[in-house]
Order: structure tokens, then C-alpha cells, then sequence
């Protein structure tokens, strides 16, 4: 049977038991209805910023006062490196103390820094893999070894969405590394799947029939849907056909709905100005940033944008600074738009790559770092957790996570708890077993939850 393993929490069963559409007699009720979270929530959607690469922790949001006294200096020589071997690169940006909690953030982020009293820096984080694909794909799903829903599919298969017109789920030009599997899934039903939308192609591809109008349009998916509905009776326990009939539906009344969300014209020029999108630099992400926040609005449950180009093996300085330059006023921007908007309190806002960079440089470059999965950093704001912290601590060099230690399942588990979920128990009946996000492991950061 598949099912919502939460007995005792009073869920309604909107979603597919035993394979078959939920219907209250001849009417279809969509998987994608809204759904009460397991207990009262602090957050009702994410908007995932992922930024692909691994940006350097050391460079940004983790200040090491040791890594700057010993830079050029060989880690081999000391008694923390742990046999990792090479030339320590000092921090390559100054850091100061920003707003009223004096959280240290890099000279990088002038504009993030004002809403430095709304970050939670997570300043602990590691990972299983160093490896781009694997480490990117197990941050998205939780699983290197075997295919599994995103993140985004299990939130939306646990809350549904708000607005019928709209998917659950959207990632806004989504990274190639990982491809679908990143918004994809898997075994869950494929309402719950993430729509991709690529600006540069122009938006959600294939949205509108070119050959029928809407009325001819409408009658022929009724007379399609009548078929498949057959069908499934026929053949129940075919959850393709679940998806393809919800899919027809929600592909239709998209056609209306999605060109006016992601439609820039209807903000203030004040706005657009705002997030950057009237300069070349922060163009492409305010865009993204700005599509986030009217889809947030729109009542979508998870939206993901994500930025490129953050593997500085060399180059660190240069990249890193236009990398940093093209995201800083937009994320400042959202936050400040959903506090204006009163939805930052109810928005988790996730910041962060699939792993971080080394405190040794790259090939005694002087001006790159490689790859580190064994400690860095991540942020969260809104949503329910503290602002103006840090939580969590590598080494003294920021090599190694030491302190509020948060691997991938803990990550998970503490953003679908803020959701209102147990992590343990949203879980979905698969091939015999009941699969979660989480795995069999994860725990809740407890300590950041406001």
C-alpha cells in the first residue's frame, strides 16, 4: 500500500493509495492538494539557493583568525592536518563583524551583510563525497548509490501545493551535474517531480499548443483523461497513468497561469532595479531570485535557483569575486522583499554548494583551493530558525567540521522538521519497504529552530 506513514497526525489521503487515483466519487482530486503538515510549522515553503562548485567556506561565511596567521605555511608541519599535505592558503578576503549580532562575514557580500541579524550560518557542515556528481546528487536526494526523490519531491509530496495552477515544485535552470535526478522523483508519484524552467530557452518548454485553441484544447484532454481514467480501472496500480492524467491537468491550466508569475513586466521599475536585474552582472540571477519570490507568493512549495562556476581550483580571487558580485543584491533583495512582504517568517531560505574548499591551496598555486567535503559552510534564513548565529565550527584552519557537526541527512531532517515534519515517519511504501528522505539516519539541528 502506498501511503503516508503517519498514523495518529490526522491526514487526509489526498495522495495514491494502493496505486489508484483518491477521488470522492466521480470527482478527481489532485495529489497536489494542500496537505496539513504532521504539527504546527514554522515554515510552509523553501527557496533553495544552490550554488554549484563549492564555494570556499574560508573565503566567505567561516572567518579563521589561525588559517590567516598561517598561510604559506606547510599543513604537514602541523599538528591538525591530519595527513592532507600541502601549502595553507590564507583567507583571500578580509572579514568583519556585521549588524548587531557581529557575525563575521567576508568583504565579499556588502549587501548580504546588512541582513546578517537574519542568517544562521551553519558553519559544520560535511558531506560523504568530494566528488562533484555524487556530492551534488546526495545534497538533492540524500543518496549516492541508488536513485531517490529530491528534496523538493518529498516536501511537496508531504504538504502539496497552494495554488492548483501551479507545480509543487520548480528549479529555475537547473545544473547539469546530476542532471533530473536533482529535481526528479524517482519512485514517489510524478505529480511531485520539480517543473524545470530555463530562462534562456524561454521559460517551461512546450507549455503551449501551437495547433488547437483552448476550448478545442479542453475537449480533447477531457476526451483523453475519459480514456485514461478507463484505463487505470483496467490496470490499477499504474502510477504512470496517476502522473500523465495529473500532468494534462495541471499542463493546461499552466498554460495561463505560469507566463503571468514568471511575467518580470507587472514589478516596479524600482524593483527590477532593486534586484539587479538592470545591470549586467547580477542580471541572470536577480531574474532567477525575482521569479522565486512571485513564485513563492503564487503558493509553490519548493523552488530551487541555482548559480554556476564556483570551482575555483585557480583563479580564486577573480572568480570568486564575480561569482559573489552576481549574487550578492539579488539574495539581499529576496530577503528584504519577503520581509516586506511579511513571508520571510514563513519562508526557509537555503544557501549553499555541495561541499566546500580546502584551507591548503591548489598545487601551490597561491590562488585556488580543492575540493573539501570534510567541513564548511551553509546558511539559512526565515522560516523558523534563529538569525545573527553561528552554528556548528571546523578547525582551527577550517579544514574539518569539530562542533554542531550537520551532514547531509541532518540537513534534511532539521529543514523538514521546521516543515512540520518527523522526518522518520514521512515516509513512502516502495518495493516493500517504507523509503524516507532521510534514510535511516539524520537529526534535527534543534538548537537553530527559533
Amino acid at each position: 500500500m502506498l501511503q503516508h506513514t503517519a498514523a495518529g497526525f490526522g491526514w487526509v489521503a489526498f495522495a495514491a493509495l494502493n496505486g489508484k487515483l483518491a477521488q470522492a466519487g466521480d470527482e478527481y482530486i489532485s495529489p497536489l492538494t494542500p496537505k496539513p503538515p504532521q504539527f504546527p510549522a514554522k515554515a510552509k515553503r523553501v527557496i533553495f539557493l544552490f550554488m554549484q562548485g563549492g564555494p570556499s567556506h574560508l573565503d566567505t561565511f567561516d572567518w579563521k583568525p589561525e588559517l590567516m596567521k598561517s598561510g604559506g605555511k606547510s599543513s604537514a608541519s602541523l599538528d591538525n592536518d591530519k595527513g592532507r599535505g600541502g601549502t595553507l592558503l590564507a583567507p583571500q578576503f578580509q572579514f568583519a563583524p556585521r549588524g548587531q549580532s557581529g557575525l563575521p562575514i567576508s568583504e565579499l557580500f556588502p549587501e548580504l551583510s546588512r541582513h546578517a541579524d537574519d542568517l544562521c550560518l551553519l558553519n559544520g557542515m560535511h558531506t560523504s563525497n568530494a566528488a562533484h556528481p555524487q556530492a551534488t546528487i546526495a545534497l538533492h536526494t540524500g543518496s549516492v548509490n541508488f536513485v531517490r526523490p529530491s528534496m523538493g519531491s518529498w516536501v511537496t509530496y508531504g504538504l502539496g501545493s497552494e495554488n492548483e495552477n501551479l507545480p509543487g515544485f520548480v528549479t529555475i535552470n537547473p545544473v547539469g551535474l546530476g542532471g533530473a535526478q536533482n529535481y526528479g522523483s524517482s519512485f514517489l508519484p510524478a505529480s511531485y517531480q520539480g517543473t524545470r524552467i530555463d530562462l534562456e530557452a524561454g521559460g517551461i518548454l512546450d507549455i503551449r499548443n501551437r495547433h488547437l485553441g483552448k476550448e478545442r484544447q479542453r475537449s480533447q484532454i477531457d476526451l483523453i483523461q475519459e480514456m485514461n481514467r478507463g484505463l487505470l480501472e483496467k490496470h490499477p496500480g499504474q502510477l504512470e497513468l496517476d502522473g500523465v492524467i495529473q500532468s494534462f491537468e495541471l499542463a493546461y491550466r499552466m498554460q495561463t497561469s505560469v507566463p503571468s508569475v514568471l511575467n518580470l513586466d507587472a514589478e516596479k521599475a524600482s524593483t527590477l532595479d532593486q534586484y539587479g536585474i538592470n545591470n549586467e552582472d547580477t542580471r541572470e540571477f536577480g531574474t532567477q531570485c525575482l521569479m522565486a519570490r512571485r513564485l513563492a507568493e503564487s503558493g509553490v512549495r519548493f523552488i530551487q535557483v541555482s548559480s554556476r562556476g564556483w570551482d575555483q581550483h585557480k583563479d580564486l580571487k577573480s572568480s570568486l569575486s564575480k561569482n559573489c558580485r552576481g549574487i550578492d543584491r539579488p539574495i539581499s533583495a529576496l530577503l528584504q522583499d519577503l520581509k516586506d512582504r511579511d513571508m520571510l517568517k514563513e519562508t526557509l531560505v537555503l544557501w549553499g554548494g555541495e561541499f566546500g574548499r580546502s584551507p591548503q591551496d591548489q598545487a601551490n598555486s597561491g590562488d585556488g583551493r580543492r575540493h573539501n567535503n570534510q567541513g564548511y559552510s551553509m546558511w539559512m534564513a526565515g522560516g523558523g530558525v534563529k538569525g545573527g548565529v553561528r552554528y556548528g565550527a571546523t578547525d582551527e584552519l577550517g579544514g574539518t567540521s569539530v562542533l554542531g557537526k550537520l551532514g547531509t541527512h541532518d540537513l534534511h531532517a532539521t529543514m523538514l522538521h521546521l516543515l512540520g515534519f518527523d522526518h522518520t515517519k514521512l515516509t513512502y511504501r516502495y518495493a516493500g519497504r517504507d523509503f524516507r528522505l532521510t534514510d535511516v539516519y539524520g537529526d534535527v539541528a534543534k538548537d537553530i529552530i527559533a
